[in-house]
C-alpha cells in the first residue's frame, strides 16, 4: 500500500512516515500543498494522509482540486478542532478527519479502516500455491508454518501476491515497497528480494519468486 502525507512540519512528516513505513506503507511525504496535489494527481496513492494549514495551497483546496479529477480516500490531520472545519472537510470529499494531537496507534487504525474500504482492500487473504497472507493480522505462513517478516519484506511479499504472474521491474518494486526519494541505482531490491526468498522459498522444493534477468521479479508456480 502507497500512502502520501502532506505535512509542512518537517519533524511531524518524518514521524508519521518513519511510524507507517515500520507497519509495512510505502510512504511519500510533501510539504506544501501544491506539492502534495501534483503528487497526488501524478500517483496512485491508496490513501493520502492530509493537514489543513499548509503554505501556499490549504488542505481544503487541494481536496477540492483533488476531486475533480480522483476519489482517492483522504484523510485530514489537522490541529483546527471545531465541528465546521470537520463538516467542512467531510463536505469536501474527505473521508475521516483526526485532530491533533493524536495517538499514533488511533492513526494507524484509522489508516487500515479506511485502506479496507479501498478497491485493494488488505482483508482478504491472498494465496499462491501453499503461501498464503492474513493481512488483517498480519499473518505469513508456507505449508502451515508461520514466517517472521520484517516490514519491508512483509510489504514487498505483498505486492508480489497482489500481483501475481506479472513481471514487476526493479524501479516499479521500489516506488511501491520504498518511496519517491528511492535511489535506483543501489541493489536494495535486489537485497531486499534475496533476504525473502530465503526466508519463503529456499526451505521448499517448489519455489515462487523468480528472477526475470535483466527485468525483475515474477512470483508464480512453475
Amino acid at each position: 500500500m502507497r500512502l502520501l502525507i502532506v505535512e509542512d512540519e518537517p519533524k511531524t512528516g518524518l514521524y508519521l512516515k518513519k511510524g507507517l513505513s515500520e507497519h509495512g506503507y510505502s510512504v511519500d511525504v510533501a510539504r506544501t500543498g501544491s506539492e502534495g496535489l501534483y503528487l497526488a494527481l501524478e500517483t496512485d496513492y491508496d490513501l493520502i494522509l492530509l493537514d489543513v494549514m499548509l503554505p501556499g495551497m490549504t488542505g481544503w483546496q487541494v481536496l477540492a482540486k483533488l476531486r475533480e479529477k480522483k476519489e482517492t480516500p483522504v484523510l485530514f490531520l489537522t490541529a483546527r478542532d471545531q465541528v465546521d472545519d470537520r463538516v467542512k472537510g467531510l463536505e469536501l470529499g474527505a473521508d475521516d478527519y483526526l485532530v491533533k494531537p493524536f495517538a499514533f496507534s488511533e492513526l494507524v487504525a484509522r489508516v487500515r479502516a479506511l485502506l479496507k474500504r479501498g478497491k485493494q482492500s488488505p482483508a482478504e487473504t491472498l494465496a499462491l500455491s501453499d503461501l498464503e497472507i492474513d493481512p488483517i493480522r498480519r499473518r505469513v505462513t508456507r505449508a502451515g508454518r508461520r514466517m517472521d517478516l520484517t516490514a519491508k519484506e512483509y510489504a514487498l511479499l505483498l505486492l508480489f501476491l497482489r500481483r501475481q504472474t506479472e513481471v514487476l521491474s526493479r524501479t516499479f518494486i521500489a516506488e511501491q515497497v520504498w518511496d519517491m526519494n528511492f535511489d535506483s541505482d543501489t541493489n536494495v531490491v535486489d537485497v531486499a528480494v534475496r533476504r525473502l526468498r530465503a526466508k519463503v522459498d529456499d526451505p521448499f522444493e517448489q519455489k515462487l519468486i523468480h528472477a526475470v534477468r535483466g527485468v525483475g521479479y515474477v512470483c508464480e508456480v512453475r
